[in-house]
């Protein structure tokens, strides 16, 4: 294939056929193409776009670059919840226990830091020790033992992705929504899920900034999980000020910890109800008693195990961000 014909037919506003882009994703996963070449590609997109069956195409090409998982026969149902980003959102790190209560298993490949926003991985690696690069076997292991798992794309999931992730973060491609919606979707449809949930944000603090763009980027996912069999539902949440009080990767496990023994600021807590409710069947009332008595928290006491984190560490880390944490600081203007 000629690349560069490729790239100057998308520049100028012509559809793609599936063997084109699966070829081009194909090349570039195994570093036939180099960055500057999909660099070029991904400007276009981001200019041009592409249609939704192009979008459908390109998600399940960047997935079929890696390993579908498996799971047992018989195992509870898959849930996963994937955040557009956002300045303070850690919504992930309490909505995986609190999920894991329902029996459900909440197998979640995670990204980094993209933009502005931080990511989910990054949050992990504050925590001495923790380990967010297992194997599919281990984070299986781990799946069946607690219900949770928070890994990154390895070599074997998702592989276009997880390069095609780093290049759109250096070359001002962030933005595309074609290109945002086979990243998310091509991770997620990886993990073989029966429902997922999106939390779509839009405002000054997100990458889309309006609610029509957030509608337009929930429904294209929508759409392309639907294609897939995966049961899909979506809540579009503002992002003009940052989500709860705490901002920093340390600071913000921190806040989660507090949520999970009970407390938290009501203005995260009531998100991460709102997205639970989404994909649970339990009643309201019973995810929020979850969170009050620490039921989820034991999840996460499951989860931070010595093999991850060992306990001395751990309670350093918490007694160096509580020193230093959101206690002090003003309340969010959402609690007002």
């Amino acid at each position: 294939m000629h690349i560069p014909s490729l790239i100057e037919k998308k520049r100028d506003g012509h559809e793609l056929s599936s063997e084109e882009i699966e070829s081009l994703i194909s090349d570039f996963t195994s570093g036939e193409i180099p960055e500057y070449q999909m660099s070029a590609w991904a400007m276009a997109v981001l200019f041009r776009g592409m249609t939704p069956a192009e979008t459908q195409q390109l998600t399940e090409a960047m997935m079929n670059t890696g390993r579908v998982l498996k799971y047992p026969k018989n195992s509870p149902p898959k849930i996963d919840k994937h955040s557009t980003g956002g300045i303070g959102d850690k919504v992930s790190l309490v909505l995986a226990p609190l999920l894991a209560c329902d029996e459900a298993w909440v197998p979640m490949i995670a990204g980094r830091g993209l933009g502005i926003t931080g990511g989910t991985l990054d949050k992990l690696e504050s925590i001495p020790g923790f380990n967010v690069n297992l194997d599919e076997k281990r984070a299986l292991k781990q799946l069946e033992r607690i219900g949770v798992f928070m890994i990154g794309q390895t070599e074997d999931i998702c592989p276009a992705d997880k390069k095609l992730y780093a290049l759109r973060d250096v070359t001002g491609t962030v933005p595309s929504q074609a290109l945002l919606v086979a990243s998310v979707m091509s991770r997620k449809l990886a993990e073989n899920l029966d429902r997922l949930v999106l939390d779509v944000k839009f405002g000054s603090g997100a990458f889309m900034k309006t609610r029509k763009d957030a509608e337009q980027l929930a429904a294209a996912m929508t759409s392309v999980g639907e294609s897939m069999g995966v049961k899909m539902s979506h809540l579009l949440s503002p992002m003009d000020e940052p989500l709860g009080r705490a901002v920093g990767n340390a600071l913000e496990i921190a806040e989660c910890v507090e949520i999970l023994q009970g407390g938290g600021p009501p203005d995260l807590v009531k998100l991460i109800v709102d997205l639970a409710k989404k994909v649970s069947t339990t009643p309201r009332k019973d995810l929020e008693k979850r969170l009050k008595d620490g039921r989820a928290g034991k999840n996460l006491s499951r989860w931070f195990t010595p093999k991850m984190a060992t306990q001395p560490r751990w309670r350093r880390f918490l007694s160096y961000t509580e020193r230093r944490s959101f206690n002090r600081c003003a309340p969010s203007q959402r609690e007002s």
